[in-house]
């Protein structure tokens, strides 16, 4: 007789829905009175029980692989309907485990495709501020920070997400993200300001063509001239991937035709630690290998030549690197033969 009485599995789709119930009568509690905070109690529980579940078939569990019908089906139900906007927003009434779910959850459907749609992307370029929600809940409250980047990780892997944040004002919220003294927080920030600037390369050369002037005052004022030793480190070596990205070769001519972006370089090359030396040297050459040198360039490399070429000498990685000992090779040569093209 037992069996009669066994419930029939939900579906994925089913299951989805019924998070998304539970969520909207989680919130619409809230707003009761005391009559209704029992019933409350119980809702959250389940809100989470449903979250493990999803995440189970997404990415499989110990018994099972996952499997692709349930994928699919999970997914076309979650962005039929507005799921996303209601379970970020619930973030703060999980438990724990039911948040790193969700934003595993929320990570892995980034990549689902609908046939040769992603339909995370199409979701979010007509749900632009569901972004805004995320990239703001990273300094309101560092609880749900790091959650809050799991999820936009992936998010900007879309182009057109990566392009909104680039072409608003939650851009110039990653300068202080990056500098929160949250470590696990910083580290999530830095890799979504890397993923903004070097992954969607077109999108990238256009924005920073068209903003040049505030970006790089921003950039080199507060991550390169008064960052700490991280953010330095991190900035150095993102700006010479950036630099040195062919789609950004303009970009990079008129970076390295600036004085003041020289005399940077040139502090960040008398920095005490050796990691960020070396950063600041991979962008250094690129100075010293412009053909078209200004001659102010060429007179502050000439003025201070000595006092490089005495610095490069011990200047090397603790692993031996064939590559950059040419690159070093080539910068001297060309330093020290400086003043005989001057008088030519």
């Amino acid at each position: 007789m037992k069996g009669l009485f066994k419930h029939k599995p939900r579906s994925p789709g089913e299951i989805v829905r019924q998070t998304r119930d539970l969520i909207a009568l989680s919130e619409n509690e809230n707003q009761e009175t005391d009559m209704k905070h029992s019933k409350r109690l119980g809702i959250c529980p389940e809100i989470c029980r449903n979250i493990r579940e999803l995440k189970s078939i997404l990415y499989g569990n110990s018994e099972a692989e996952p499997v692709a019908e349930a994928c699919l089906s999970l997914t076309q139900e979650f962005f039929r309907e507005d799921t996303l906007r209601p379970l970020i927003k619930s973030l703060s009434k999980l438990d724990l485990e039911a948040r790193k779910d969700a934003t595993q959850i929320v990570a892995n459907l980034q990549k689902q495709q609908v046939g040769s749609r992603l339909v995370a992307s199409e979701y979010l370029e007509s749900n632009l501020d569901v972004i805004d929600t995320l990239v703001e809940g990273i300094g309101r409250d560092h609880h749900l920070a790091l959650h809050y980047t799991g999820m936009l990780k992936e998010c900007v892997r879309h182009q057109v997400v990566a392009k909104y944040i680039l072409e608003s004002k939650n851009l110039q919220r990653f300068f202080d993200y990056v500098q929160l003294p949250y470590f696990d927080v910083a580290t999530d920030a830095s890799k979504i300001f890397r993923e903004l600037l070097t992954r969607h390369k077109s999108t990238v050369s256009e924005y920073l063509a068209k903003n040049y002037e505030w970006f790089f005052a921003e950039y080199n004022t507060r991550l390169l001239e008064k960052g700490s030793y991280f953010t330095k480190r991190q900035a150095s070596k993102l700006l010479g991937d950036v630099l040195m990205d062919r789609s950004n070769s303009g970009v990079m001519v008129r970076y390295v035709s600036s004085l003041d972006h020289l005399r940077i370089m040139m502090n960040l090359l008398r920095e005490p630690t050796k990691n960020i030396q070396l950063e600041a040297f991979h962008i250094f050459k690129l100075f010293v290998a412009n053909e078209r040198k200004p001659e102010d360039i060429v007179a502050i490399l000439v003025a201070n030549r000595n006092k490089i070429l005495r610095l490069f000498a011990d200047l090397k990685p603790e692993k031996e690197d064939e590559g950059f000992e040419a690159d070093k090779l080539l910068v001297v040569g060309e330093i020290a033969s400086l003043s005989l093209k001057l008088s030519e």
